[in-house]
């Protein structure tokens, strides 16, 4: 529960926020959607206390990475878009999504867990327990 201690008013689940998945079940989740601004934040695999905030985009996931520091939220987005610092991670995403905000495309449709019935790492959450093989097409 790292969001709620450092400012977020709403629980992960609110957040769209799926733990510790890996970069696959990502893909797959946001393919399931097969909506393009469709988003969700994951746990980041390669560093500690980071997180990933995933976004679809023309059957392509792109990857953002949020961390904290002092207490304040940033994303590291499109290059040219200079870092903000928000409150929280409402904020963060609420700025996100609107248009030119340093994501590919805005984010529109949160992608919550339990949605798609997909098995992931989180399988311990109730309605994660039920097997989809749809998978991201590769980029052209």
């Amino acid at each position: 529960m790292k969001f709620r201690r450092f400012g977020a008013k709403k629980s992960m689940k609110s957040l769209a926020y799926h733990g510790r998945i890996n970069q696959k079940d990502t893909q797959n989740l946001l393919a399931l959607s097969g909506k393009d601004g469709s988003y969700l934040i994951r746990d980041s695999e390669t560093v500690p206390d980071t997180y990933c905030l995933c976004v679809l985009n023309k059957t392509f996931v792109h990857t953002y990475r949020i961390s904290q520091t002092s207490r304040k939220w940033s994303v590291q987005t499109s290059k040219g878009i200079p870092l903000r610092l928000f409150n929280n991670i409402e904020e963060l995403i609420a700025t996100h999504q609107r248009p030119g905000q340093g994501t590919v495309v805005p984010l529109q449709h949160p992608v919550f867990i339990g949605t798609y019935n997909f098995p992931s790492q989180n399988a311990g959450l109730k309605g994660s327990q039920t097997t989809c093989n749809s998978r991201l097409a590769e980029p052209s």
